[in-house]
């Protein structure tokens, strides 16, 4: 006989019973349902608090308190001149979206800050969210140009 739809069974031992308690002494989980006599793990409610020793102060209570999350941080991707040396041709216009698109930059909405590392060869015009002062002179002494995003082009190109 093959098997088909109307006669398939489950494996043996795949499927257990429900365990039911307090169901009389017959049943062998009467009385106590298997809980054992008295204390606190044979009474209803919450048996396992995460966390809780039994009245010892806790861990968590006993090591110190440390650390601070700046909520005001502004995270930068930094990406350094020798990779733009390498990725880009001479007279190339470098912003974000363009360093996303080659792969430089894994998140589209990232703020970006151009650093000095490597050098630059090349005559390119880039736009980023803030330079070092060593990248913005290095980029402008090959004759390139910098544009800083979201700040006003008389109050000072560079950021920190």
């Amino acid at each position: 006989m093959g098997t088909t739809l109307h006669n398939l069974r489950a494996p043996e031992g795949s499927r257990k019973r429900k365990k039911r308690v307090g169901r009389g002494p017959g049943s062998g989980l009467g009385k106590t349902s298997g809980r054992g006599h008295k204390g606190q793990k044979a009474r209803s409610g919450r048996m396992n608090v995460a966390g809780f020793e039994g009245g010892q102060m806790p861990l968590q209570r006993r090591l110190p308190k440390f650390g601070f999350k700046n909520p005001f941080r502004v995270e930068y991707v930094p990406v350094n001149l020798e990779r733009l040396d390498a990725l880009f041709e001479d007279g190339a216009t470098v912003d974000p979206q363009v360093l996303y698109d080659k792969g430089v930059i894994s998140k589209k909405d990232a703020l970006v800050k151009i650093l000095a590392r490597g050098q630059i060869s090349k005559k390119i015009a880039v736009t980023a969210h803030a330079f070092s002062r060593k990248a913005k002179e290095a980029i402008e002494n090959a004759g390139g140009s910098v544009t800083v995003i979201g700040a006003p082009a008389e109050a000072g190109a560079a950021q920190g």
